[in-house]
């Protein structure tokens, strides 16, 4: 059997921490940040979260894992 390719889509959106977990950016950071959202929103809307239970299978499946 063929090695399992890594979607190359998904490695561009989700990292691997050191201990296994999955991390994503938060939505609602690309579009119409001027007059819309507060500052407080947009660093709440910072950095990094891990990826849902309930998604971590299809994610893994996509990097490959």
């Amino acid at each position: 059997m063929p090695k399992q390719k890594t979607r190359r889509s998904a490695a561009k959106r989700f990292e691997v921490t050191g201990s296994g977990k999955v991390r994503r950016r938060q939505a609602g950071r690309a579009h119409l940040k001027a007059g819309n959202k507060t500052s407080r929103r947009l660093r709440r809307l910072d950095g990094k979260e891990a990826v849902s239970p309930s998604d971590r299978g299809r994610v893994d499946r996509m990097l490959g894992r």
